[in-house]
């Protein structure tokens, strides 16, 4: 018992977070994107002439972000900064007292922790695709190299089930404490996790207390000195607004919740927009008028397997909006938002 004590006590089992600590911080980065992913949405639906690039280019935009956060964090923390959030650092293997990361650690916590995610979410929009391809029975191409890519996506949901059940043998060696990390990602880039202590608070303080001098006066140096003064201030902006917006994004998470969809959606939803009166000439008789709508607004030809964009209300031939939606993914009338799950076919009843 009393080896047990002394084992409770000693400063390694002070140093090692909880299973619940690192959950916990694994949940705040996840809460993040999908709030800003709303965040932006709504302003793309709002004026999507102005904002619509930012949907189409919002991974890329966010991945850039990340990367500016994550590396002010790592720089000046030694942690991401969920990891900072909670109170909690990267340590190198055995080390202990030292807030810094090796060369090597840095660069491969950051690629990790950004590029990883990233490449992840890419792969998931394109099976999505793939399965909009199967569900309409569409074949774009029959090309060596769309067979290798049609091979590489079915195989992955096989692949993320495995990684799924790496991490959670992973966890469960962490609880029981025979593994130092709980992720495998933390494993590949050498570190593990460690509270931060008194004395790596104080250092950090002193560090936003002495900004670095730049060590020499050519123009070269200046303009590096600016450019990191200009990205850390940028970073201390975002973690301030992510750190004051946290319960607001837990609050996120569970609107969004599938309790929830049903009001979301009922919210959510975009006003139907006026009916195209502007583009009928006013000198039309009845039949040309009947003629006119039965026409398709891309190749302005009468549809062939009418296709209504849910989003808009709007009639298509299924070919043109298809390949519209799937490279511009917004309506090419009105300018919203579109996916290809919105795309519904219209069925004529027989006559």
């Amino acid at each position: 018992m009393a080896e047990a004590g002394a084992h409770l006590t000693s400063r390694a089992a002070q140093e090692q977070p909880s299973i619940f600590e690192v959950l916990a911080q694994e949940s705040l980065m996840e809460a993040v994107k999908p709030a800003l992913r709303h965040a932006v949405k709504v302003l793309a639906e709002s004026n999507p002439s102005r904002y619509g690039v930012l949907w189409r280019c919002f991974d890329e935009l966010y991945l850039l972000l990340d990367i500016l956060l994550q590396k002010h964090f790592l720089s000046h923390c030694s942690a991401s900064f969920s990891e900072n959030f909670y109170g909690l650092k990267r340590v190198c293997g055995g080390q202990r007292g030292r807030l810094a990361l090796s060369s090597r650690s840095y660069w491969r916590s950051l690629l990790l922790l950004c590029l990883v995610p990233y490449l992840r979410a890419k792969l998931e929009a394109l099976l999505a695709k793939q399965r909009d391809e199967e569900d309409f029975s569409i074949r774009l191409s029959q090309s060596r190299f769309q067979r290798m890519y049609r091979a590489l996506v079915a195989a992955y949901p096989y692949v993320s089930s495995a990684w799924q059940a790496l991490v959670f043998c992973q966890q469960l060696l962490f609880v029981f404490g025979v593994a130092k990390t709980h992720s495998p990602l933390l494993w590949l880039a050498r570190v593990r996790l460690a509270r931060l202590s008194t004395q790596d608070i104080r250092d950090m303080e002193l560090r936003e207390e002495k900004p670095r001098e730049p060590a020499g006066g050519s123009p070269l140096h200046r303009t590096w000195h600016l450019l990191s003064q200009a990205t850390r201030g940028l970073a201390v902006s975002l973690s301030t607004t992510l750190s004051l917006g946290v319960f607001f994004l837990q609050f996120l998470e569970w609107w969004y919740s599938s309790e929830n969809q049903s009001t979301v959606k009922t919210l959510t939803t975009l006003p139907a927009p006026p009916p195209p009166l502007h583009l009928q000439p006013a000198n039309q008789s009845a039949a040309e008028s009947d003629r006119f709508l039965q026409t398709c607004p891309l190749c302005h030809r009468p549809r062939t397997n009418a296709t209504v964009l849910s989003t808009s209300g709007f009639v298509f031939c299924y070919p043109c909006v298809y390949a519209y939606v799937k490279a511009h993914r917004r309506c090419p009338v009105t300018g919203y938002p579109s996916e290809l799950q919105q795309l519904v076919k219209i069925y004529c009843p027989e006559t």
